[in-house]
């Protein structure tokens, strides 16, 4: 049986890629971590690292243990943690989702935190590709993302849809591909890809975003609407994200003929050991997503 304490050693010096500072890490010696590794390797027969003066890469063994190990390392912690503190609604529980669904799902979040104040939610705004990876690393307990996971670390079960919508300034109260040229495109992270979804099943003269007039860009999805406000240009939004605007007066939310979702899917790691409060928090939030949709 693999030492874990060796392992621990030797997946922290790879994920901090320095001897000195692995020791500073795990409050060692440098000797301590370099008799750690030597250790391991003797215990394996194999050479996990090749090193050249105070650097190191892996060997094929090395990297094979490095995924292998954290893999290990994570379950161990999380079942110490399930046997000594398992409560439904007690603990921390991170969370991560794209900007729009969370607009709706964090505040809902922190009204259950209120009611179980010994639950703590963690909840992270990033794209889809950040979220897999956070969750095949398993460093959130499991994410809220768009696109069905091709990674074989993932389970994805699809939990609702999220329709989009065309949104101008108040002033324009029917769209046509004119006006819309006219406008100019307000930009965000996914503008191309929602405006492709929706606009190219409701306009046969579209080809791509970039034929509008580029008008702004803004990455913070509270802040991408105030330009529209503003009557600078109009953009396409998850309707989570264009009713949480404050200023709703100012904006104009358009019903297209032919309506666009996207989907929106839970996501976890197939490795990991599901808690009871993950499981709680996961069934309120797939019935809160339902009654949205």
């Amino acid at each position: 049986m693999i030492n874990q304490v060796w392992l621990k050693t030797f997946c922290t010096l790879v994920e901090v890629g320095h001897f000195t500072k692995t020791a500073e890490k795990l409050f060692m010696t440098q000797s301590g971590v370099s008799q750690h590794i030597k250790k391991l390797e003797l215990q394996l027969d194999v050479a996990l690292l090749s090193r050249d003066g105070k650097s190191f890469i892996l060997t094929d063994s090395g990297e094979l243990l490095f995924q292998k190990g954290k893999e290990l390392l994570k379950s161990t912690e999380e079942l110490e943690s399930l046997i000594k503190y398992d409560e439904e609604h007690e603990g921390r529980i991170k969370i991560a989702s794209p900007g729009s669904v969370g607009l709706r799902l964090y505040p809902y979040l922190l009204e259950l935190q209120e009611s179980f104040p010994k639950l703590v939610v963690d909840y992270t705004f990033a794209p889809n590709k950040t979220i897999e990876q956070a969750v095949s690393e398993r460093k959130i307990d499991f994410g809220l993302i768009t696109e069905l996971s091709q990674s074989s670390n993932l389970i994805s079960h699809k939990v609702a849809v999220e329709p989009l919508v065309l949104v101008t300034p108040n002033n324009i109260k029917s769209v046509t591909w004119g006006k819309l040229l006219e406008l100019g495109f307000i930009s965000h992270p996914d503008a191309a890809h929602h405006g492709r979804l929706l606009l190219s099943q409701n306009f046969e003269q579209f080809e791509h975003v970039d034929q509008f007039t580029h008008k702004g860009f803004s990455n913070q999805i509270s802040l991408i609407l105030k330009p529209v406000s503003k009557g600078f240009g109009f953009t396409v939004l998850p309707l989570h994200a264009a009713n949480a605007f404050p200023q709703q007066d100012l904006l104009q939310i358009h019903g297209l003929k032919n309506s666009v979702s996207e989907q929106l899917y839970l996501c976890f790691n197939r490795h990991s050991i599901q808690t009871n409060r993950t499981k709680y928090i996961k069934k309120i939030l797939t019935e809160y997503l339902n009654v949205l949709a």
